[in-house]
């Protein structure tokens, strides 16, 4: 497993405020940081990060432009609506975030898997870079 999420009990309807916590585990395949799968707000609704706990990466696509926000406890990423965004864990701990979105946001991971995520994080001798992909 290379990341869990846990969610509270809060309904995913519109005036709620879910929020849950995500763990990516340390580590890489063929020198690729591991990270969550990814997704895209089909409401178009804005999103907010907050580190906990070691060293990430928030990676964010619009279809044509990738932003990062280097991650660390305490610092908070937001994501503007419309942007397709996942996490990477690029330390050598557990990374850990909490997230908090609109309930009526909705998850569209199917336009990462159909448009990617214009950049992705590999392992390099001081630290990390994006490459193009």
């Amino acid at each position: 497993v290379v990341y869990s999420v846990q969610s509270t009990p809060v309904p995913e309807v519109d005036r709620e405020l879910p929020q849950s916590i995500t763990s990516i585990e340390a580590g890489t395949t063929a020198g690729e940081f591991w990270m969550t799968k990814g997704h895209q707000h089909p409401d178009h609704q804005g999103e907010i990060y907050l580190a906990l706990h070691g060293t990430g990466g928030l990676l964010m696509f619009d279809g044509t432009e990738t932003s990062w926000i280097d991650m660390v406890p305490g610092t908070i990423g937001y994501i503007p609506p419309g942007w397709a965004h996942r996490s990477v864990n690029v330390g050598s701990d557990p990374y850990k975030f909490l997230a908090v979105y609109p309930g009526g946001a909705g998850h569209d991971y199917g336009w990462v898997l159909e448009h990617g995520m214009g950049k992705r994080a590999y392992a390099v001798t001081d630290g990390f870079e994006l490459r193009e992909f």
